[in-house]
């Protein structure tokens, strides 16, 4: 069992692009992926999309697929689209800005409910925008539906100018409340400023309201709702098995991280990172030289500017459970990620300490040419990503035969 004050380990990959280590052989709507260490990947392209941002499967086998510029789609068990969804809140897509993340309740079933995180524009100053989160209930019809009640339940405090690094990545944890990553909308210091809830992980009730078990409540204002602090751009969140919270962030000119996420602790973002600023200039330090703040499980550099996350549990690929699967844009690569349990090692012990902490390691990449967006396991155990830009595909990937 991970203790809960334990720290995750430092493991920096410093992974080349790749060149002969992956291959695709395609053949119509079908191709063939060979991942760095052989594995061999069935490949077949579903649907096209312009823009496809976010994938979640309904309990139908149906699947909802968001589009950055504002066109929410119910696709069939097959994942070709059936419709639109209509009554969609209006979005103004500028930049890394537009319709976000869709999820649906643990009750879904029963209530219809979903959660659809995009960005919103300042009505008194165009030039000022921040991520929001509404709660809906989805009338579905055979095809497509529509989008009612629509409440607002979180928001980016405060808006700022700019158009990137909105994160508003969504998941319903273990204990039913809502996790939220708010990216630091490249302006660095709010991922410290406890005033702000950029570059935070936020916790809520599925009605938006501060949990009073979180590490900082009773400070009042957004303070109430942060679980963790000092990240930069958090683009995939995921729980495993055993409940633990996974996020993961680009970096800056390297240092991309999977972290595992603890109540109150600081990632450090933007005093230490492993990676530099565009402009050459260092951080303070790296991770390892200021071990207050906490460590990532594992590092990149160069960067695979991870967008896109799971954690395996199906039985399509067994040897994988408990894997995680990261989309990668300038790395257009699918990454699988292993963990395991190893003695705590970052606090002075060594290595030899008692107390285990779960790490992590990049095992494999698959690779055919294109930025990958979005990573989801269907209900058949087949692991579906979403291309990203215009005209990227819905590909569902299976195992495939070697040759």
């Amino acid at each position: 069992m991970v203790s809960s004050i334990s720290r995750t380990l430092l493991a920096a990959c410093a992974v080349p692009a790749l060149t002969l280590g992956a291959a695709a052989q395609s053949s119509g709507d079908t191709m063939t992926v060979t991942g760095t260490e052989g594995t061999v990947l069935t490949a077949e392209a579903l649907e096209t999309f312009d823009g496809a941002w976010a994938m979640t499967f309904l309990p139908d086998g149906r699947a909802l697929v968001t589009e950055q510029d504002g066109d929410l789609w119910l696709l069939g068990t097959d994942g070709a689209k059936l419709g639109e969804i209509a009554n969609v809140p209006a979005v103004t897509m500028r930049g890394q800005g537009g319709l976000g993340d869709i999820i649906i309740h643990p009750d879904f079933t029963e209530n219809g409910t979903v959660f659809l995180s995009y960005v919103e524009r300042d009505p008194q100053d165009d030039t000022l925008s921040g991520a929001v989160v509404d709660k809906a209930t989805l009338e579905l019809t055979e095809d497509g539906g529509s989008l009612t009640g629509i409440t607002r339940i979180w928001e980016q405090s405060q808006k700022v100018p700019g158009n990137g690094h909105y994160g508003h990545r969504l998941a319903v944890a273990p204990d039913g409340n809502l996790i939220i990553t708010s990216s630091e909308r490249q302006k660095f210091s709010p991922a410290q400023n406890m005033d702000m809830n950029l570059g935070k992980v936020i916790r809520v009730t599925t009605d938006g309201a501060p949990l009073e078990d979180n590490p900082f409540y009773g400070n009042g204002g957004v303070a109430d709702t942060i679980w963790s602090l000092g990240h930069r751009n958090m683009l995939g969140v995921a729980f495993d098995a055993d409940g633990q919270l996974w996020v993961h962030e680009m970096g800056p000119a390297g240092g991309d991280e999977l972290n595992l996420i603890l109540k109150g602790e600081n990632y450090g973002y933007p005093i230490v990172s492993n990676g530099e600023h565009y402009n050459g200039k260092q951080f303070f330090g790296n991770h390892e030289d200021f071990p207050i703040y906490e460590n990532p499980a594992v590092s990149w550099t160069p960067v695979i500017s991870p967008a896109g996350l799971i954690i395996y549990d199906g039985d399509a690929f067994a040897d994988w459970q408990g894997d995680a699967f990261i989309g990668g844009l300038s790395s257009k690569a699918l990454v699988r990620v292993e963990f395991e349990q190893t003695p705590l090692d970052n606090q002075g012990s060594g290595g030899t300490s008692s107390t285990m902490e779960t790490t992590a390691n990049e095992a494999e990449r698959y690779e055919w040419d294109k930025r990958i967006r979005e990573v989801e396991q269907g209900p058949d155990g087949a692991i579906y990503v979403l291309e990203d830009d215009p005209g990227g595909r819905l590909v569902r990937l299976t195992p495939g035969a070697a040759d």
